[in-house]
């Protein structure tokens, strides 16, 4: 299952991904908005991060403007690895290499056959394990020494 929002800037991209998810029968649930009125990006970011979080959702994808204000909020829940990909090989290191949990994108910086791809290959991208595992597990020591339910150290 697949948890997605965004921001009135990222809506339009939403909509554009909720139909390729569909296409692709893949489940999710929108956190919103339900238009392009003008909201706050945190609002959105934590709904989906903490669905993700609590493992509510396997995986979740968030879009404002640039990608980089959902990126800042989602990385603040504990378990999520949300990564900003603006390319194919982005994308694909992702998921290889960092095991990303959570897509964030940029609907001002990418065009939607740019963002729709970048989706894809996230989607069908397996986690190699192996050395990235390793480094994954030292981010998930650091963040258990920092972290205590719900509140930074």
């Amino acid at each position: 299952m697949i948890a997605i929002g965004s921001d009135h800037a990222g809506f339009r991209l939403k909509e554009k991904i909720k139909d390729f998810l569909k296409k692709r029968e893949v489940e999710f649930y929108d956190f919103g908005p339900e238009n392009e009125d003008s909201v706050d990006y945190p609002d959105f970011g934590e709904k989906v991060a903490k669905a993700v979080s609590q493992g509510k959702a396997e995986r979740g994808i968030l879009i404002c403007g640039s990608g980089l204000g959902m990126t800042i909020v989602a990385n603040k829940f504990k378990g999520v690895r949300a990564t900003l990909c603006h390319d194919e090989y982005t994308a694909k290191m992702s998921r290889a290499h960092n095991d990303s949990n959570l897509l964030t994108l940029g609907a001002r910086v990418l065009d939607e056959e740019m963002a729709l791809k970048i989706v894809e290959i996230w989607l069908d991208t397996p986690f190699e394990g192996g050395r990235h595992l390793r480094r994954l597990n030292k981010i998930k020591e650091i963040e258990d020494k920092n972290f205590i339910e719900g509140v930074s150290k």
